[in-house]
């Protein structure tokens, strides 16, 4: 089968389209015919190794994983003697990143437990924009900032891959939702429901007395002491991603904030979940969230892919099609 293969860390220029043996699934696997993957934050550090302390985990000189690609969408041709939950011919998703990655190939060996059913009325592109992102959005929203309906919820980053899904959850959920977002991308975050959209190129959103009960922060740069101003007096700050200087802030000075007042600053690390991927499912099928996609590549156009993405101008999703 064909595969984009990552022998070393380092620019999407050492990434390399190449034959590799076919996997067998073993007993609890399935083995998927890629359709469609997309592109993830993970896939950077993946491919570039950084930040460093990354390296601990996808291997500190080499990736231990020499396939890239988390989120995938494809049909299940072989399935392993004691796989329960799918049969020969079924449409699947998921989220590879806790189970080996190995998406930007034509076939996958993957875990049952890692896949759930694809929407029915989505395309495998449109499926495979999904759950990395989507799930990240619910859990950093639902679990670590405990949204509540009725809630100001500000969506740092509104047109991004994680928080285009965010404004929609949170809509989902009852918030009154603000985006934040340049200026072209005021356009996309209406119309994905947000009720307020600041363009952070003609207003800083700190300026505005308005506060909020939740802030989510998904590509961010300022010091937290600026979303600590915007926070209500009992407002939770989560970070999802953004500069290293304001990830090192939150995870330093989030705590003694934490314990010293009412307010609540944290960061957040998604882990991929089969159970919250199904509830992603659900609100895709009711049209309560639609993923936003930015462009399409081929299999053989992945470097190319890599390096639109890390350019970080992307509107939604990259995707994929294999």
């Amino acid at each position: 089968m064909k595969a984009i293969v990552q022998n070393k860390y380092g620019p999407p220029d050492i990434l390399e389209l190449k034959e590799v043996e076919k996997p067998i699934p073993k007993d609890n696997q399935v083995l998927v015919k890629v359709h469609a993957a997309s592109m993830n934050y993970g896939n950077l550090v993946l491919l570039k190794g950084e930040p460093f302390l990354a390296r601990f985990a996808f291997g500190l000189l080499k990736p231990k994983y020499f396939i890239p690609g988390g989120d995938i969408a494809g049909r299940v041709e072989e399935i392993g003697t004691n796989v329960k939950q799918f049969q020969l011919g079924d449409e699947v998703f998921g989220d590879l990143s806790g189970c080996g990655w190995g998406g930007f190939a034509e076939y996958v060996s993957v875990p049952e437990n890692a896949l759930v059913p694809k929407p029915s009325n989505m395309s495998f592109e449109e499926a495979a924009a999904v759950p990395m992102a989507a799930v990240t959005a619910l859990q950093s929203l639902r679990d670590k900032g405990k949204i509540q309906a009725g809630q100001k919820v500000l969506i740092y980053d509104a047109s991004g891959g994680v928080g285009a899904f965010a404004v929609q959850i949170a809509k989902s959920f009852g918030a009154e939702v603000t985006g934040v977002c340049s200026t072209r991308n005021v356009n996309i975050v209406q119309s994905i429901g947000a009720d307020h959209v600041i363009d952070y190129m003609k207003e800083d959103f700190t300026e505005r007395t308005e506060c909020y009960d939740l802030i989510l922060a998904a590509d961010g740069y300022q010091p937290i002491s600026v979303y600590k101003r915007a926070l209500s007096p009992k407002g939770t700050f989560v970070h999802v991603g953004g500069s290293g200087a304001q990830m090192f802030q939150v995870m330093v000075l989030g705590p003694c904030i934490s314990i010293t007042g009412r307010k609540k600053m944290s960061s957040f690390l998604q882990r991929p979940n089969q159970k919250d991927l199904v509830v992603m499912k659900e609100l895709l099928e009711t049209g309560k969230v639609k993923p936003v996609i930015d462009r399409g590549y081929k299999l053989s156009e992945v470097p190319k892919a890599f390096k639109y993405f890390e350019e970080g101008h992307a509107q939604g999703k990259v995707v994929i099609t294999v």
